[in-house]
């Protein structure tokens, strides 16, 4: 496609949402991100297909890199199926656009269906629009040799599976951060707060709590301060081999406390105070998909086709992905889904997150675009004609 076209295909995706509505959540967006430099940070992340969608339609027409054009290709096919859909699948592209500009949604749930049709395609198979065409209960239907499969994408947070979330973490680090450069000024020298949060961190009412209890230690300069839901211990910091600059400083802390621990380092003149969270529990991130897995089987799927569970896996890094895959808990928390009743029509479960997305090549990406994991109890798992969808790939 030329360049000049790949530009008017996001004109044109503006244009299905409306371009008073794109405005304002672009305005909505950026309002969010100036609430602190932690938080803005993770909005930015959190909201940059919108953020790239605009700046690519805004700029002066060029060669796209290979994750514009990726994003690019699933903004066009989002447009194509806006002129393939009858008035009842338009009116519902229409309405899961709409809904993808309020609050704290996304564009990833429709992004992740269009790429996942488009993937699917280009393995063979004819794919249709069930979901939006005729509201069906599944999103795709996959025929390739009188073989037909129904697919259902859908989106599960990590924040899911933590005691301590991210997003709050950072608003809790921006509203504590002024606190710290004033305690600092009057206390030169490096510390660190210790926290371990049984109860965890993820309302507004446990985050001001928390500030609370950080201002008043910091005024009556405690040591500790304790109870069955926040455990609060400051201490001279004393880490062997710490770099002086903040990056080398965190990249020390994170293997001191390990790649759960949740960290902040606030910085005045020569001091420094450093925050690091834990909840009481280790994370269950894949136990938390497992049961989002559980959920959606019997609700989405007919039961009459194959099912193929298709699941992004939102608000995660490279290390923590990774992790997920290298220490098997991915693989074993479905394998485990797999053998119950709710998987009962389940012939695979695909996983992909932003680093598939956008066609990472690294080794923290899952080769050919997902994870997938066949289940081996399905009648159809050794039909050959669905093995490239189904077929595991570790």
């Amino acid at each position: 496609m030329p360049q000049i076209a790949a530009f008017l295909v996001l004109d044109a995706f503006v244009a299905l949402i409306g371009q008073p509505v794109w405005a304002a959540r672009l305005d909505d967006i950026r309002g969010q991100a100036a609430a602190g430099p932690r938080a803005g940070q993770a909005i930015r992340q959190r909201h940059a297909m919108e953020l790239a969608i605009e700046r690519l339609r805004t700029a002066t027409p060029r060669p796209l890199v290979p994750a514009e054009r990726l994003l690019h290709d699933m903004v066009a096919e989002t447009v194509r199926q806006s002129r393939i859909l009858g008035p009842s699948g338009q009116m519902r592209l229409a309405g899961a656009l709409r809904a993808a500009m309020t609050g704290s949604a996304t564009l990833i749930p429709l992004l992740h269906l269009m790429r996942t049709a488009a993937m699917q395609r280009s393995r063979g198979f004819d794919v249709s629009f069930p979901g939006l065409e005729h509201g069906a209960s599944f999103d795709l239907l996959l025929r390739r040799d009188q073989v037909e499969a129904e697919v259902v994408c859908d989106v599960v947070s990590a924040e899911e599976g933590r005691g301590v979330h991210r997003g709050a973490w950072f608003r809790l680090a921006d509203r504590v951060d002024p606190d710290l450069q004033t305690w600092l000024a009057a206390h030169p020298g490096r510390y660190l707060l210790k926290m371990t949060l049984p109860g965890g961190l993820r309302e507004e009412t446990s985050l001001a709590a928390l500030h609370s209890r950080i201002q008043a230690l910091l005024r009556t300069r405690s040591r500790q301060d304790h109870d069955e839901a926040i455990v609060l211990r400051l201490d001279p910091l004393l880490l062997a081999g710490a770099q002086s600059d903040e990056t080398g400083l965190v990249s020390s802390l994170r293997r001191e406390f390990g790649p759960e621990a949740h960290l902040s380092v606030t910085t005045a003149g020569g001091g420094v105070f450093v925050m690091a969270a834990r909840a009481a529990q280790e994370n269950g991130i894949a136990g938390a998909i497992r049961k989002r897995l559980a959920d959606i089987a019997p609700a989405r799927l007919t039961g009459t086709r194959p099912g193929i569970l298709a699941m992004f896996v939102e608000d995660t890094d490279r290390v923590e992905w990774r992790g997920l895959r290298e220490r098997l808990e991915l693989e074993g928390e479905t394998r485990q889904f797999m053998t119950g009743a709710a998987a009962k029509g389940v012939v695979a479960v695909t996983f992909a997150s932003r680093i598939e997305l956008f066609g990472s090549r690294e080794a923290d990406a899952a080769p050919d675009g997902e994870l997938r994991y066949r289940n081996p109890g399905h009648p159809a798992a050794r039909i050959s004609a669905l093995a490239p969808a189904v077929l595991s790939s570790v």
